[in-house]
């Protein structure tokens, strides 16, 4: 049997990770450098680095930027405590938050003028959950997994909402769910699912390419949430999967026995680094290369006013 690769679609570049990107170039080209960003613009060292090279800096803390600088915010989004301290220095921000964590922040200010204790969803630490937090500190419970729903306490159990990460598992966050509305009947939720359709479709992807794989390669950056979280979905499925950061990170012995390699990338990779992947297994013997498409997205997000 000849040996074969099964690349995911969709995969990659998501319209959150597409629009944060560019709204650091047009930045560039509006200021011209140095433009400084708030953390990593998306979780992916291939593109911060490519990002610095055009002349941008990536800084831990608004503070680190010089008082009138121009500041890009990240795409996994920032507590109102951000702003207004960018304020107080006079900086001249660009937010290039995804819409759809924007949207989550919307959701936690509702449920916070509501009167509820909110259940975030999430990994505690993690970019996103830290800027959402910051919209109600006072309301807001941050709830990683099913074990720690034991544990919390809401002010009024019949005011309890929930709300999720955008790059979670969309299996795991229905177990929590589950688990908090058993102890809390009358829990409310978002309108619409917070977990981003990029995530969604990039996930079922995986367990279609894993039903048919040999191993199961994800090519993203290790503190990339949704990267990891196709990891998980691919061994969930009964394959053995790696995250990778890209060709020179596959170890030789993990292909010896794979005759069907399947491949997909995080929403914060480029898919330059997929076909780098792609090229080195093909000198590896994978001559086949078969795409498994599981939606199509033409998901586009408008630029912030100014940028267009």
């Amino acid at each position: 049997m000849a040996r074969k690769i099964l690349i995911a679609a969709p995969r990659g570049w998501c319209a959150g990770v597409e629009r944060a990107v560019e709204i650091v170039e047009r930045t560039l080209t509006r200021y011209g450098p140095p433009v400084y960003v708030r953390k990593q613009i998306v979780h992916n060292l291939h593109v911060v680095r490519g990002l610095e090279e055009k002349g941008a800096v990536f800084v831990e803390s608004e503070d680190e930027v010089p008082e009138g600088g121009v500041c890009v915010l990240s795409a996994h989004g920032v507590s109102p405590a951000v702003h207004e301290n960018a304020g107080r220095r006079h900086l001249k921000v660009v937010d290039a938050t995804c819409p759809l964590v924007t949207k989550v922040h919307v959701e936690a200010q509702r449920f916070a003028k509501g009167g509820r204790t909110i259940f975030l969803i999430g990994h505690a630490g993690h970019e996103e959950i830290e800027g959402t937090a910051g919209e109600a500190p006072d309301r807001i419970v941050v709830v990683e997994g099913p074990g720690d729903v034991a544990n919390v306490a809401a002010a009024d159990p019949e005011r309890v909402a929930y709300l999720t990460q955008t790059t979670l598992a969309v299996d795991d966050t229905v177990e929590v769910v589950e688990a908090l509305r058993q102890r809390f009947p009358a829990m409310v939720g978002p309108k619409h699912d917070d977990i981003c359709y990029a995530s969604q479709n990039r996930q079922e992807a995986v367990k279609a390419l894993a039903a048919r794989s040999d191993l199961v390669f994800i090519v993203g950056s290790q503190n990339s949430s949704n990267s990891n979280r196709l990891v998980e979905v691919a061994r969930e499925a009964g394959t053995v999967a790696y995250l990778i950061s890209d060709e020179t990170s596959i170890d030789p012995d993990w292909i010896t026995q794979a005759e069907v390699i399947g491949l997909s990338s995080g929403a914060s990779t480029p898919d330059v680094l997929v076909e780098r992947v792609v090229a080195s297994l093909h000198d590896r013997g994978y001559g086949d290369v078969e795409e498994v498409t599981v939606a199509t997205e033409d998901v586009h997000f408008p630029l912030p006013a100014g940028l267009d």
